[in-house]
């Protein structure tokens, strides 16, 4: 008796467009950008908006906010792509390193910029999602300085889920007609703050799980 390795049994063509979901992620991060826009943030290019008035105390800090804000939310997705890190390895640490300015100002400029508006219940939830986006963004700068490429990994997605919490906060209240109920939008982005953590470690553990997946073994057939 002898052992050959039979062929592998085929299981028909492999699509070429599996879509992962690490792709379908961006896509929902890509619309709630494109809604919020819409909804929210139209009084960018109408000068005429009445809300200009309620911002005409906090105006200096509104544009640095919203630019560096912007860098942040923009560029954070081009830093997952395992294609542009491989291929363009300069371009992955030189948007990086706006990502970080964008965090690291972006943040802490909203904080201040609430608390000049306030009320105060909203100073609070800036500053605890301020403080969250810092010390994510940091510990992620600080492992990739000493050359932990696993774990900068992994909290550059738990900063970036902390960048997102007040777009999905903007989004989810107005998918739900919560905008003019002040109470529950507070409620809603301290539920995504709450959750984005959580979100972060199952999007995290989930590319462990495909990185990790072993390879079929082949069969043994008597011959």
């Amino acid at each position: 008796m002898a052992t050959a390795t039979a062929p592998a049994v085929s299981t028909g063509p492999r699509s070429k467009f599996t879509v992962r979901p690490k792709s379908l992620a961006f896509l929902f991060v890509g619309v709630m950008m494109a809604y919020v826009a819409v909804h929210n943030e139209s009084f960018l290019v109408n000068w005429k908006d009445p809300i200009w008035e309620h911002y005409r105390t906090i105006k200096w800090y509104l544009l640095p906010h919203g630019m560096t804000a912007a860098l942040a939310l923009l560029l954070g997705p081009m830093q997952f792509s395992d294609r542009l890190r491989a291929r363009y390895t300069k371009l992955h640490r030189v948007v990086g390193r706006f990502y970080v300015f964008g965090a690291l100002i972006g943040g802490p400029l909203g904080a201040i910029m609430q608390a000049v508006e306030g009320p105060d219940r909203w100073v609070v939830l800036s500053v605890v999602d301020a403080a969250m986006l810092v010390a994510t963004t940091s510990i992620a700068l600080t492992f990739i300085l000493k050359g932990n490429i696993t774990q900068h990994r992994n909290w550059m997605t738990r900063s970036y889920a902390v960048t997102l919490v007040f777009l999905g906060g903007r989004f989810f209240s107005g998918i739900t007609h919560q905008d003019a109920n002040e109470p529950m939008s507070l409620a809603i982005i301290w539920a995504c703050l709450a959750f984005s953590l959580l979100i972060a470690d199952v999007g995290i553990h989930l590319q462990d799980l495909r990185r990790k997946r072993p390879a079929p073994k082949p069969v043994a057939s008597a011959a």
